[in-house]
C-alpha cells in the first residue's frame, strides 16, 4: 500500500504544480470562476496558482508533505465557494461552456480531494482507510 500512496502523492503533486502554473499562463480561464463580489480577481487567481505550485512542491518531498497536505486541505476549502458560484451563476457557466447540471455535478468532488490530502498528511493509516482513499482517487481520476 505504501508504494501506491507514494505514486499517488507524486501524481497529485505534479497535477497541482501544473494546474498552479496554468493560473499564470491562462488566468482568463480561472477569473470567471471567482465570485465578482470579491475584489482583485486576477490577483486572487495568481495567489491561488502560487499556493497550488508551492503545495505541489511541498507534497513532493517527504519532509514537507504533511504541511503541504494541510495547505491543500485549506486551499480546497477556500476555493469551494468558486464551485458554488459556478453553479449559481450563468455567466461563468457560459464562459466555460458547461451546464448547470455539470456545475452541480462538480460540487461534491472537492470532498474526495480533501480526503486524499488528509491521507497524505498521515504518516500511517489503516488498510481500510487507505482502501477507501483509493476508491476516492479512482473516482477522481476515472469518473470525471
Amino acid at each position: 500500500m505504501n508504494y501506491i500512496k507514494l505514486i499517488t502523492v507524486y501524481v497529485l503533486s505534479i497535477l497541482y504544480i501544473v494546474i498552479g502554473i496554468t493560473h499564470f499562463t491562462n488566468p482568463d480561464f480561472f477569473i470567471p470562476l471567482v465570485p465578482p463580489s470579491l475584489i482583485y480577481l486576477e490577483e486572487l487567481v495568481f495567489i491561488s496558482g502560487f499556493v497550488e505550485v508551492v503545495m505541489g512542491v511541498m507534497l513532493f518531498f517527504k519532509k514537507s508533505r504533511k504541511l503541504g497536505a494541510i495547505i491543500t486541505i485549506i486551499l480546497l476549502f477556500a476555493v469551494f465557494p468558486a464551485n458554488i458560484y459556478l453553479y449559481l451563476s450563468e455567466t461563468p457557466r457560459k464562459i466555460l461552456d458547461i451546464s448547470k447540471n455539470q456545475a452541480l455535478f462538480r460540487l461534491p468532488f472537492q470532498v474526495p480531494l480533501i480526503i486524499i490530502a488528509y491521507w497524505h498528511s498521515m504518516e500511517k493509516s489503516s488498510k481500510r482507510f487507505s482502501f477507501f482513499v483509493l476508491l476516492c482517487l479512482y473516482q477522481q481520476l476515472f469518473i470525471l
